[in-house]
């Protein structure tokens, strides 16, 4: 129990101390930024500026608008797979379930590359393709962008959550279905007033699990901010707080927006989890 704690406090409550105290200060520089660096204490002043910053609540708006479309149709599609693979109607299930899962062991930053490859003009044979046809094939426009973003998202993290909602399935006693079919319910029918009713808790974790991974959506629009200048350093809250911390030096503040981040991630997981709490008890 000991050595839990140790790392717990040392790697999960530690720095959530730290990055509160730093939020509370501000470095300021004097001589045009040329002279020394002053850290002067602003209460929560750091906390007012963000919540009446503008730009994140644009990057906010625009995490939210992807998490409400990308999510969905991945959770989606996962519950399709798993239904699919908990069926008779796939054949090689184990060998389809691997493929379905290996863009999760595939690093994220190594998929966003992989695909950013995909997205240029010239040498994305996609691209060509759709421009061969006269068919839309700028995935880096303005409004592109973001969708190009949740498609590498939905790659990669959809056989995880399939994996998840499969296993559900799997343990499911089998005698209800056979007692369904016997009554005359066909496959369809049996889906879904049996089986996606009873693995519901397991689609509710994988929905935390999504709510909280758009919310720390990084790795992917940084690396397309290299192809296009349609991505800004402030594209996304966490792209947001490392450009300030890392970008500008302006940890107080970076340090104000990623507890104001952390804040709104515990609040959206309580919801979920009620949620979860809730079917439970039904």
């Amino acid at each position: 129990m000991l050595p839990f704690l140790l790392i717990f406090v040392t790697f999960h409550i530690i720095p959530i101390f730290f990055a509160v105290q730093e939020s509370l200060f501000r470095q300021q520089s004097s001589g045009l930024g040329l002279g020394e660096s002053v850290r002067q204490f602003v209460g929560l002043g750091n906390y007012t500026r963000a919540f009446g910053d503008s730009t994140l609540y644009a990057a906010g708006g625009r995490v939210l608008l992807y998490g409400v479309v990308q999510v969905p149709i991945m959770l989606f599609l996962a519950l399709g797979m798993a239904l699919a693979f908990d069926s008779a109607l796939v054949h090689a299930r184990q060998f389809l379930q691997v493929v379905a899962f290996l863009p999760y062991a595939i690093p994220g930053v190594i998929g966003a590359i992989l695909w950013a490859f995909l997205y240029v003009p010239g040498i994305s044979p996609i691209v060509s393709l759709l421009q061969d046809i006269g068919a839309p094939s700028d995935f880096l426009s303005p409004r592109a962008v973001l969708w190009s973003i949740a498609n590498v998202s939905t790659w990669q993290w959809t056989g995880y959550n399939m994996i998840i909602i499969f296993a559900a399935l799997q343990a499911l006693p089998r005698d209800i279905f056979e007692a369904a079919r016997v009554d005359g319910a066909g496959a369809w029918r049996v889906a879904w007033s049996i089986k996606i009713p009873l693995v519901l808790p397991a689609i509710l974790l994988t929905a935390l699990f999504s709510i909280i991974g758009t919310l720390q959506l990084f790795s992917e629009p940084l690396v397309l901010k290299t192809l296009t200048g349609n991505v800004t350093y402030n594209y996304t809250p966490n792209m947001m707080v490392y450009n300030l911390a890392f970008g500008t030096n302006d940890t107080g503040y970076a340090s104000a927006v990623s507890v104001v981040i952390a804040a709104v991630t515990f609040i959206a997981s309580i919801v979920v989890l009620r949620l979860l709490q809730k079917r439970g008890s039904q």
